[in-house]
């Protein structure tokens, strides 16, 4: 079930037209046992207010997302969404982006010449 709302999710959020909503990616979903809520981890590039622009802007859409969801997976009853921040996705640039600078210069090709 996780897996199917967040392809859902995935493709139904670069539609939405509210302005507050920046670049966003549906890392994961997580429903709880009896599906009466499902907590979407999203990653939104931008600074700390686009993100609380964004999550507030899901936040509002989740009545349509939530129906789309039970149109697309044939749903009579379908899980609350309640969205949240995954920072994961930006913890790991951020390593990512330290390891290159501690990393030494590899000489390219072109030095040998």
């Amino acid at each position: 079930m996780n897996e199917a709302i967040l392809q859902v999710l995935s493709d139904a959020v670069p539609t939405l037209k509210d302005p507050r909503i920046g670049f966003v990616t549906v890392t994961s979903v997580q429903t709880t046992t009896d599906l009466k809520q499902a907590t979407v981890w999203v990653s939104v590039l931008g600074t700390a207010p686009e993100r609380e622009r964004t999550l507030a802007g899901l936040r509002a859409a989740h009545g349509f997302l939530q129906a789309r969801v039970a149109r697309e997976l044939g749903l009579r009853r379908t899980p609350v969404l309640l969205f949240e921040y995954d920072p994961s996705v930006e913890r790991g640039v951020r390593l990512t982006q330290m390891i290159d600078e501690l990393a030494p210069e590899q000489p390219s090709d072109d030095d040998e010449l």
